[in-house]
């Protein structure tokens, strides 16, 4: 079997492409693997946030085309890109082993978030990590950040921020530890719905290609995932309002789960968990979905909402 991957053409997004067509080329139905570089406008748009562009889903849209239109057979995505809800003529086959979900604190002159003086100013354009920044640190400025992991370190570097804020994962697998000044706690920082994972997306129809992929997935971090993606889904998750989810194992049968709704300027943020089996990872979402909503996470979801479109 030959098998071709659609992949944005940033480092991180090949390297990740790569480590995908190394593991299926060790599988013996596969013969080779292509990888076919792309940009996205979510790469090419750098002078907006994603909110006011489109959103994540941006940097998928070209990868899609590409398998709908058979230049591609696969596309690997971070899990935090993929979109709650893809179009009926693709299958998310679920997500690899996950790596390090965590957001780093990265600065050239200071070791934590709590070490940065008053009126310093951290780079990110998540307003999820904006949101849980400004809550801890009303003292500080969060300023947009774009661009590629390079581009975005050298901003850092260049002396445009005192201090950044990007996914562990990325760093890690760029081999870029050593920039990793502190990695955040959760109890500090909830991470992103999906951080840190890699999803694998086919046409929904190539039911080959899906027998021999799914060998990829991991069944219980795609369960650990999807728990996740569905109180975003629920919640109306996306780049205009600051969501944030991450489940983990309490041991191999059950999970917890904890998510996060909090408005822009990091005044009002809720929190609230659920722990269950994984097997039953739907009602231990709609828990926490519940829980969220009768705190009046609606209500905080709205304003953000509008304000964005102010």
């Amino acid at each position: 079997m030959k098998i071709r991957i659609a992949s944005r053409e940033s480092r991180l997004a090949m390297w990740q492409a790569e480590h995908v067509r190394d593991l299926l080329l060790a599988l013996p139905e596969v013969t080779s693997v292509e990888i076919v570089g792309m940009t996205t406008k979510g790469d090419q748009i750098l002078d907006r946030s994603l909110a006011k562009i489109g959103g994540k889903g941006l940097f998928i849209k070209e990868l899609e085309h590409a398998l709908l239109e058979g230049r591609a057979d696969l596309a690997v995505h971070s899990g935090k890109d993929i979109p709650m809800d893809l179009d009926p003529e693709f299958r998310l086959l679920g997500f690899m082993t996950r790596e390090d979900p965590h957001d780093a604190f990265v600065s050239n002159d200071y070791a934590s978030l709590a070490d940065l003086p008053a009126g310093a100013v951290v780079g990110s354009s998540s307003l999820r990590r904006q949101a849980q920044i400004l809550a801890r640190y009303p003292h500080l400025k969060v300023e947009p950040l774009r661009g590629n992991l390079d581009t975005r370190l050298g901003k850092l570097d260049s002396g445009q921020y005192q201090a950044i804020v990007l996914a562990a994962a990325g760093l890690k697998r760029l081999g870029l530890h050593s920039r990793i000044r502190n990695v955040i706690d959760s109890v500090d920082m909830l991470p992103a719905v999906g951080q840190g994972a890699l999803g694998l997306e086919i046409r929904a129809e190539d039911e080959t290609l899906a027998r021999v992929a799914m060998r990829l997935t991991d069944p219980v971090f795609t369960t650990l995932v999807s728990a996740e993606r569905a109180v975003s889904k629920a919640l109306g998750g996306s780049c205009q309002v600051p969501i944030a989810g991450y489940a983990t194992l309490d041991n191999s049968t059950h999970f917890t789960l904890r998510a996060l709704v909090a408005s822009p300027d990091g005044k009002s943020v809720m929190e609230k968990s659920a722990t269950g089996a994984l097997a039953d990872w739907q009602n231990v979402s709609a828990k926490v979905i519940q829980q969220l909503l009768e705190d009046g996470a609606q209500q905080l979801i709205n304003s953000a909402i509008q304000q964005f479109k102010e």
